[in-house]
């Protein structure tokens, strides 16, 4: 009983959900590749000052 009216809920639900068209899948796609790219390098390069400052004063 309890399910049925969880069940019928979420149909109710995902009705009344506006989903992303292609083109604004394709931004946010591209959006959080570009951030991920950016944040590799940038960490990246952190590591590389870290390891030869380490180095350095060893």
């Amino acid at each position: 009983m309890r399910f049925a009216r969880f069940l019928k809920s979420v149909v109710d639900e995902m009705k009344v959900v506006t989903w992303p068209t292609a083109k604004e899948n394709r931004r946010d796609t591209s959006t959080v590749l570009g951030t991920s790219i950016i944040m590799a390098i940038f960490l990246g390069a952190v590591d590389w000052i870290v390891q030869w400052a380490l180095t350095f004063l060893a």
